[in-house]
C-alpha cells in the first residue's frame, strides 16, 4: 500500500465550495495482487485531520481517492465530507496507517516540520517516485 499521488492544491481559487474541496485528494494505491480490507486504516495530516476507512476493500492493484469534501463513497473514490481543507498548500505531510496504528506510507512537501528545510515536491520517506500536484 502505498499514497500514490496527492493534490494538495485544488485548480483555481480555494473558495471553499464543495467542488473545490473534492478537487483536493489523496491516492492510495494497492499495489499487490490481492484485496486489501481497509478497515479502520488511517490517513492524516500534520494538523491532526484525520481520515478512517469505514468497511472498503481495495481490490489488488487498484487505487483510491481520498477526496476532502462531501460526496458519495464508490470503489474508486471516497469522501472524507469535510466542509473545509485538510492539506495544506504551502508545506504538509500525508501518512497512512493501518488499522493497529503502524505506519505504512507518508508523503511531505513544502517545508517539513521541525526541521526548517525545503523538501520536493512529493518528497516520500520511502523514497518512492510518485505523482504530486500542488
Amino acid at each position: 500500500m502505498v499514497i500514490s499521488a496527492v493534490q494538495y492544491d485544488s485548480p483555481g481559487r480555494d473558495d471553499g465550495t464543495n467542488w473545490s474541496l473534492n478537487k483536493e485528494w489523496v491516492d492510495v494505491t494497492n499495489t499487490s495482487g490481492r484485496p486489501v480490507n481497509l478497515d479502520g486504516w488511517t490517513l492524516s495530516d500534520e494538523a491532526g485531520h484525520v481520515y478512517t476507512f469505514d468497511r472498503f476493500l481495495l481490490d489488488g492493484r487498484s487505487t483510491v481517492r481520498v477526496h476532502t469534501g462531501i460526496g458519495r463513497d464508490r470503489a474508486s473514490d471516497v469522501y472524507q465530507d469535510r466542509r473545509t481543507y485538510v492539506w495544506d498548500n504551502d508545506a504538509d505531510t500525508a501518512t497512512l496507517r493501518n488499522d493497529h496504528g503502524r505506519f505504512i506510507d507518508e508523503v511531505s512537501w513544502g517545508y517539513h516540520r521541525g526541521d526548517g528545510h525545503r523538501i520536493g515536491d512529493g518528497d516520500r520517506r520511502d523514497g518512492g517516485d510518485h505523482r504530486f500536484d500542488g
